[in-house]
């Protein structure tokens, strides 16, 4: 194959169904595998997201491209990674670079292949701009450290919270000896590194992922470990893929898990790193998950119903970010605005951003509630995720392996 059928096959699983083509449409000459990313602080960019191999020798069950996944294999040299994506960073078709791969043999070969390649875009190419770096499991310390020099964001997928899961979904991988020390020590690495004013490349944090109800694990145990992880400034944020089969694995016949599951944890984890939550504000139920129906938030608030409701003339943001509909940038806004000019109505709030469905029960002004009731909880006709088709997926990479 030449290489650009090879980038299309190691770049096949980088964009999701809705978004293949993306480029490819307008451009029918481009390279496949660049997805277009939106950023947090707005706005969007390009990544061309590509493996370096899609050979692996590691036995994970809902993985393809395990160690007897029927998948075809190929590989991309440093060169190819290299010279393909500087082909497109010119043509002004990709702004960054995740790059990823699989393990086939020894893990600290395929790791020097990827930073083999971070190396000649950094050193030949002199490009300083984004690149994701994924650590695989088994890299070696020196391993870490060069990437933390070469790369602005680095990511260790854990994808359980401890020992016994991790090893339900791959018998090769170390959860407690090798994954969750790699991804402390990249984290103290980039924590390092923000706070270098020599440091010419800006350092983004570390990332990780976990494949949600796969191995039988629990939100609790799950957030936990990312409010820990958070909490040290070891990990900059968590994702949160909700487990899918997919046939021709060795969990081909597993349930899948209700896409909610996934939402309500990438909720949680904004309350932990964005709200000023801590861990034990969270709510759970019996078997330690959060409830499905409710938003974190709202089961918080319905939790604490001596705290409610609040004043919005007099009561301080820190509060005020707690109301089920008010966000940060809400919260802030409420605050100034009421220094300057009277709230008077509903609208006022609405006008600022807030969804006053879900908060007027919360509130009140001047000693008023705006809702003598919550907002109603929606009927369901099916459990969640029971309205779905649970046939096993067909792709040669779950999407999670670009997260």
């Amino acid at each position: 194959m030449d290489r650009r059928q090879r980038v299309a096959i190691l770049s096949e699983s980088a964009v999701l169904d809705r978004e293949r083509g993306l480029l490819a449409q307008d451009n029918p000459g481009a390279a496949v595998g660049i997805t277009k990313v939106r950023l947090p602080a707005g706005g969007a960019t390009h990544l061309m997201r590509v493996m370096q191999t899609n050979a692996c020798s590691l036995s994970c069950g809902y993985c393809p491209t395990f160690c007897g996944g029927k998948v075809k294999r190929t590989a991309l040299g440093p060169e190819e990674v290299a010279r393909t994506f500087m082909d497109m960073h010119r043509r002004g078709l990709a702004q960054g670079l995740f790059l990823t791969s699989g393990v086939p043999g020894r893990p600290a070969r395929a790791t020097d292949r990827m930073l083999a390649t971070l190396e000649l875009l950094r050193g030949r190419e002199g490009f300083r701009g984004y690149v994701h770096l994924k650590l695989l499991p088994g890299a070696d310390d020196a391993q870490v450290d060069q990437a933390a020099r070469l790369a602005n964001r680095l990511s260790v997928n854990l994808e359980g919270p401890g020992d016994v899961y991790v090893r339900r979904l791959a018998k090769e991988k170390d959860f407690s000896g090798d994954l969750l020390p790699k991804l402390e020590r990249a984290g103290r690495l980039l924590r390092e590194a923000r706070r270098d004013p020599q440091r010419s490349l800006p350092a983004a944090g570390v990332t990780t992922q976990f494949v949600v109800g796969a191995s039988g694990e629990g939100d609790r145990e799950i957030l936990s470990l990312v409010a820990r992880l958070e909490g040290d400034r070891l990990l900059h944020h968590a994702h949160f893929s909700a487990f899918q089969p997919v046939a021709g694995t060795p969990m081909e016949g597993a349930p899948a898990t209700p896409a909610v599951r996934e939402f309500r944890l990438y909720q949680a984890e904004h309350l932990l790193r964005q709200y000023s939550f801590r861990f034990d504000d969270l709510v759970f139920d019996s078997s330690g998950n959060l409830p499905l129906d409710d938003d974190p938030k709202t089961a918080w608030a319905h939790a604490h119903p001596d705290q409610f409701p609040l004043e919005i003339l007099s009561a301080p943001y820190e509060l005020l970010v707690r109301v089920p509909g008010l966000g940060p940038k809400a919260a802030r806004d409420l605050v100034q605005l009421r220094r300057r000019s009277p709230v008077r109505t509903l609208h006022d709030l609405r006008r600022l951003g807030v969804d006053v469905v879900r908060a007027a029960y919360f509130l009140t002004l001047r000693g008023r509630r705006f809702k003598d009731a919550p907002a109603p909880v929606q009927l369901r006709l099916f459990a969640p995720g029971q309205h779905l088709t649970q046939a096993p997926f067909r792709t040669p990479v779950p999407p999670c392996a670009y997260r």
